[in-house]
């Protein structure tokens, strides 16, 4: 009789062969960028991943412009810069309408949508990849509790305007809104596109995918959601070369795999560093951005998990007392996020939610933008630091767009403010020329309803509690006189 380990061996070889024998029909590999590229035709609608620059599937699209395709929807996080990825398609006229969170710094996608020359549609970002991976699960829609109360719920906001700019010819439609639990949430419909670009760290020639830390991004969200599914991969290797345990994404979800024949993986932005200055030396408004993101730290408390926004609150991680460990979330699919990398260290693959490079720390995980906004949504953070423009008396926050001034997109705002996690707001206590921030209600369009827990500026804190602003403390060298002056709420400010 056969000893369990001979047998064991045995199998384990038939199945080896049995898949090398099937190689050949399972091979998807292509020969080039314009082979990979035949099934893309005018009119269709494609899921681009990446986040800015990170992870962004360059050759094909230098391949779609060349090809001259014309009228196609875009689905992709941003629109990164004019030159490069998705921009090359914005400047050469080739998109009929963008999809995406934001626009990034593609400053001609914002000039043909404010004259009426391209439709643009904003998503949440974490709608966005959600609505990815629930059309590539087969879920035609999902309920979310980002948005409500925003223009997201009630539309209208201009996805098109007429030649001119000055009116809206198509505009968003409304959501249907429900309530689970005593909490509302809005339907959103699933995304399945015809064609889904992905950029891969590594493919083999199954179409089974390791994408490389924060370049898995959208991604793998994208790659599940179209019919036909076309990869540029740094590496291809033979099939098996690739631990199963290693695969990120499997080959059932790709139709084609082609190797990029150079990779200029741009850097979208690298960290501001300026050299230490003595307090002497510094401006008012940067010893006042330093005040607010010191009494910030007051809040943050020791194990804590949370996500930091632009702005004021990058300044906090440098400020907390030595004995206070947290680890930071970035909601491009990193959970340890570490310091900026030294000069000339930057990874082109490992970036923030600003898009500029960063440095992991010991324990970190990489993981896909569904993921990471899952993790918010669900309430597995502790607490959300981000910037305003204006919040109301009820707790309303404002911090994602101006009427009238170029459009950047709301990113993933709506859903870090929605998900029922603390949220505390870090902002200047009046705008340039003294106006008001601070105010019954908001005047610019919303980021949340009722959603800011603490609001920090350089005069106050201020706590928000069942619909009520409550001032909390006084800033060293301000009266009360003065918050009081500085704000239009008045008759609703209650003393702690």
């Amino acid at each position: 009789m056969l000893k369990l380990s001979q047998f064991l061996l045995q199998k384990t070889s038939s199945l080896s062969f049995h898949s090398s024998r099937h190689n050949s029909t399972f091979n998807k590999v292509c020969s080039s960028i314009e082979e990979a590229l035949s099934d893309i035709k005018d009119g269709q609608t494609i899921l681009a991943g990446g986040f800015g620059l990170c992870g962004v599937p360059e050759n094909l699209y230098k391949g779609i412009r060349q090809k001259g395709t014309k009228n196609l929807t875009i689905i992709s996080n941003n629109a990164g810069v004019e030159d490069f990825g998705f921009g090359i398609l914005i400047q050469n006229r080739q998109i009929k309408r963008a999809i995406c969170s934001g626009i990034g710094e593609n400053n001609e996608l914002g000039r043909q949508y404010i004259t009426g020359e391209i439709e643009l549609e904003f998503v949440p970002q974490g709608t966005l990849a959600e609505k990815c991976r629930a059309g590539g699960a087969g879920i035609p829609a999902f309920y979310t509790p980002t948005g409500v109360g925003t223009i997201i719920e009630k539309g209208g906001f201009p996805i098109k305007f007429k030649k001119g700019g000055k009116e809206a010819e198509i505009v968003s439609e409304p959501r249907k809104k429900t309530v689970f639990n005593g909490k509302e949430y809005l339907l959103e419909p699933s995304f399945f596109g015809d064609v889904a670009l992905i950029k891969a760290y590594k493919a083999d020639t199954k179409g089974n995918l390791v994408f490389n830390k924060t370049a898995k991004n959208m991604n793998k969200d994208f790659a599940t959601a179209a019919k036909i599914v076309i990869v540029e991969a740094e590496e291809i290797v033979e099939a098996g070369e690739i631990d199963p345990n290693d695969v990120h994404l499997p080959g059932v979800f790709v139709s084609k795999v082609v190797k990029g024949p150079q990779y200029e993986r741009r850097i979208y932005t690298t960290p501001k560093r300026k050299a230490s200055a003595a307090a002497s030396s510094k401006s008012e408004a940067q010893l006042q951005r330093e005040k607010i993101a010191e009494r910030a730290c007051k809040e943050i408390k020791n194990g804590m998990y949370i996500n930091l926004g632009i702005g004021i609150p990058t300044l906090i991680p440098a400020m907390l007392p030595k004995e206070v460990e947290i680890e930071l979330q970035s909601e491009n699919g990193v959970l340890g996020v570490g310091e900026f990398p030294k000069t000339g260290e930057e990874d082109p693959d490992l970036v923030n939610a600003g898009k500029e490079s960063i440095t992991a720390i010991m324990g970190s995980s990489f993981f896909s933008s569904s993921e990471s906004f899952g993790m918010i949504r669900g309430r597995h953070l502790d607490m959300t630091i981000l910037g305003g423009m204006q919040v109301s008396a009820s707790g309303d926050l404002a911090n994602w767009i101006v009427p009238g001034n170029l459009v950047k997109g709301m990113g993933g705002a709506m859903d870090l403010v929605g998900s029922g996690t603390k949220v505390i707001v870090t902002m200047e206590h009046t705008a340039k020329g003294g106006e008001h921030k601070i105010l019954k209600e908001c005047s610019l369009p919303l980021t949340g309803k009722g959603v800011v827990d603490i609001l920090v500026t350089e005069m106050a804190t201020f706590e928000f509690i069942n619909g009520e602003i409550i001032l909390k403390e006084i800033e060293k060298g301000y009266s009360l006189d003065d918050i009081k002056k500085n704000m239009d709420v008045n008759s609703r400010l209650r003393m702690a």
